[in-house]
């Protein structure tokens, strides 16, 4: 069953979805043999920075709004 939606759906559109109605098809079903040789691997940490940049740079990170410095 394959389903092309002609735009975007928010989350909450997604989570209203019925199971039935999600295609798996490109998705391979993964067995006992990938579990059995999985390994967990630890995220690895960020690290704080220190950068200079010019003002214009800075100025048009601004521009885009709250939550630029986490971008």
């Amino acid at each position: 069953m394959t389903k092309k939606y002609e735009k975007e759906l928010n989350l909450e559109q997604l989570k209203a979805l019925p199971d039935g109605s999600i295609d798996y098809s490109d998705i391979p079903e993964l067995d006992e043999t990938f579990w059995a040789n999985a390994k967990y691997v630890e995220p690895e940490g960020t690290q704080q920075i220190t950068l200079r940049v010019k003002k214009s740079v800075v100025e048009a990170y601004k521009a885009t709004g709250k939550g630029y410095q986490t971008r």
